[in-house]
C-alpha cells in the first residue's frame, strides 16, 4: 500500500506564506524541522481532517524571488463551503484565474504558486 504524504512548495517570505495560508485556507503549522546550521526551515501545514501537509521550505540564504516556470502544475482543494470562499478569496484579492464553465477558481500564493478550489460534488 502507498499513499499520499505531502507536497512542497518552496517560499520567498515564510512569515508571509503562513499567514497566506492560515488566512486563506485555514492551513496551520503541524510540525517543524530546522537545518543545524540554520540555513534552511521545513514548515509542514495541514488541514485537520487529512494526514496530507504541505511542506513550505525556507531558505535563509535566498535573496530573489523563485522561478516558477511556466507554473503548469497546481495543489487543489475540495470545499463544501465553495461559496463562502470564493466570497474571501476575493476580498482577499487573491483570484488569478475562474473557470466558470468548470466551476472552479484559482488563487495565488504570495510566491506565484496556483491553488484550485473545487467545490464538493453532491
Amino acid at each position: 500500500m502507498i499513499k499520499f504524504n505531502h507536497f512542497n512548495f518552496n517560499v520567498f517570505d515564510l512569515e508571509k506564506s503562513l499567514k497566506f495560508y492560515n488566512d486563506a485556507l485555514g492551513l496551520k503549522p503541524v510540525r517543524e524541522k530546522n537545518a543545524e546550521d540554520g540555513s534552511f526551515k521545513l514548515v509542514y501545514l495541514g488541514d485537520g481532517l487529512t494526514e496530507f501537509t504541505l511542506e513550505l521550505t525556507y531558505m535563509r540564504d535566498r535573496k530573489e524571488p523563485y522561478n516558477l516556470g511556466d507554473l503548469e502544475y497546481h495543489l487543489a482543494f475540495v470545499t463544501d463551503e465553495y461559496d463562502q470562499f470564493y466570497k474571501h478569496h476575493k476580498e482577499m484579492g487573491c483570484i488569478c484565474y475562474e473557470n466558470p464553465g468548470m466551476g472552479i477558481y484559482f488563487i495565488s500564493d504570495p510566491d506565484g504558486y496556483w491553488i484550485e478550489i473545487v467545490p464538493e460534488k453532491k
